[in-house]
């Protein structure tokens, strides 16, 4: 069955919008864990526009479940990254401009920096995984830097609409079955919410669904143990 595990980044963007101490993303990882979250997502950026150092050794310290960091094949998060104690890692695209992460990583292009790191990160023991678009080449190429997992970028399956959102979850469906035959786990997110997250939770071989935005705004309405409960239930786990 589908785990969720949430990204606790824009808890963070809220703090930081008056640079104080609340709301604090830990203690809201914490409340999510106890209404049935089963991991913990979180993005350090070099620019350190939400999550701060100080986030990510609290959360380490502190959370039950599985640490998912994402992170960047910039040399001072690889590092970061490798003494921080997490679990899995995801190494993503980072963009300086960017609102959020937008496109997956271009593997080829990075083919030679990656040989290079995801053997570090799992040395370091955690699991590696590779946000990528939906596409058979970024596939081979993730088989081919020795990563675990690929996390499946699921942006253009979200911004859709009608006809062209189902021709999109058909490329995510193929890319989950590529993976997969190719001897990869598969773990899928990005603009993920309560109206669109059904269908990807049922693809075959998804192990894990990485939502963040969707369900800090929900909280801010009906509280995070709602939120959790609510898009465990559109996922099919309640």
């Amino acid at each position: 069955m589908v785990r969720l595990h949430i990204n606790v980044d824009h808890v963070a963007t809220l703090r930081q919008a008056r640079q104080g101490a609340m709301p604090d993303p830990t203690e809201w990882a914490l409340r999510a864990e106890a209404a049935g979250a089963q991991g913990i997502t979180c993005h350090l950026r070099k620019d350190r526009r939400h999550l701060q150092d100080s986030d990510l050794r609290l959360l380490r310290e502190q959370i039950a479940t599985l640490l998912n960091l994402e992170a960047s094949l910039d040399p001072e998060m690889v590092d970061i990254a490798l003494g921080s104690g997490a679990e899995a890692f995801c190494l993503v695209p980072e963009n300086r401009q960017e609102v959020t992460t937008e496109g997956g990583l271009d593997v080829r292009k990075e083919r030679e920096r990656l040989r290079e790191t995801v053997p570090m990160l799992k040395e370091a023991g955690g699991m590696v995984s590779l946000f990528i678009d939906p596409e058979p080449e970024a596939i081979l190429a993730a088989t081919e830097v020795g990563a675990d997992f690929v996390e499946l970028h699921t942006g253009a399956y979200a911004n859709a609409e009608g006809s062209l959102r189902a021709k999109e979850l058909d490329r995510l469906v193929a890319a989950a079955e590529a993976a997969h035959s190719a001897g990869l786990r598969v773990n899928a997110g990005h603009g993920l919410d309560y109206d669109n997250v059904a269908a990807v939770a049922r693809i075959p071989h998804v192990e894990e669904l990485n939502i963040g935005h969707a369900m800090v705004a929900r909280a801010v309405f009906v509280g995070v143990e709602r939120a959790v409960e609510q898009m465990l239930d559109r996922m099919g786990v309640a």
